[in-house]
């Protein structure tokens, strides 16, 4: 039995990376370039690297037509539209977490559980004051901490009040909440 191809090659850059560092993209049966961030659609894909800048310059020097050989409908938008993908689908991870009652919101119980060691990493908000971060971090002892999301995101999304450090427990939501939340920062660095 074949195994199944983990890389895949960036039309913008050439270079072949797995699939998680790249965005897909597949062409519709009418011409159509849509994203694939969940890579669930059928077709052909094509990938482009994890970055707002090498999906740029998909777009600006026409990549995808070069890609395909044939002319696509490609909406104006598709930079922000990916953006906006990529941000909502970290937030739904955050707030699937929550509801799972794998990720816990809030100073104190942030450092408790770190404290006990039930903690795989941090997520704070990009405006939390530093002193309140500081804290937290160097209770984190070298766990990755993720901060991408303003405050302000996180309440409208998580339907909380000045939320500005969570914890994600060591489990089976982990991985999935990680990748979801370090793919949209991975694209705006």
């Amino acid at each position: 039995m074949k195994q199944q191809e983990t890389e895949r090659k960036c039309i913008v850059t050439g270079e072949v990376k797995p699939k998680e560092a790249l965005l897909r993209f597949v062409v519709t049966q009418d011409g159509q370039l849509l994203p694939d961030l969940n890579k669930k659609f059928a077709g052909r894909g094509l990938y482009v690297s994890n970055s707002r800048q090498a999906l740029a310059k998909a777009l600006s020097g026409n990549l995808f037509v070069k890609a395909v050989h044939r002319n696509l409908k490609i909406q104006p938008d598709m930079l922000q539209t990916v953006e906006k993908l990529l941000y909502k689908k970290g937030l739904d991870s955050i707030n699937l977490g929550i509801k799972a009652g794998a990720v816990v919101s809030g100073f104190e119980k942030v450092k408790d559980k770190l404290a006990r060691g039930h903690v795989a990493f941090i997520i704070q908000a990009s405006d939390a004051a530093p002193d309140g971060c500081r804290k937290i971090e160097q209770s984190a002892a070298g766990l990755p901490v993720l901060k991408v999301y303003a405050s302000a995101d996180f309440d409208a999304s998580l339907d909380r009040v000045n939320t500005m450090h969570l914890a994600v427990l060591k489990g089976p939501m982990e991985k999935m909440v990680y990748e979801s939340v370090k793919k949209y920062q991975d694209f705006l660095d």
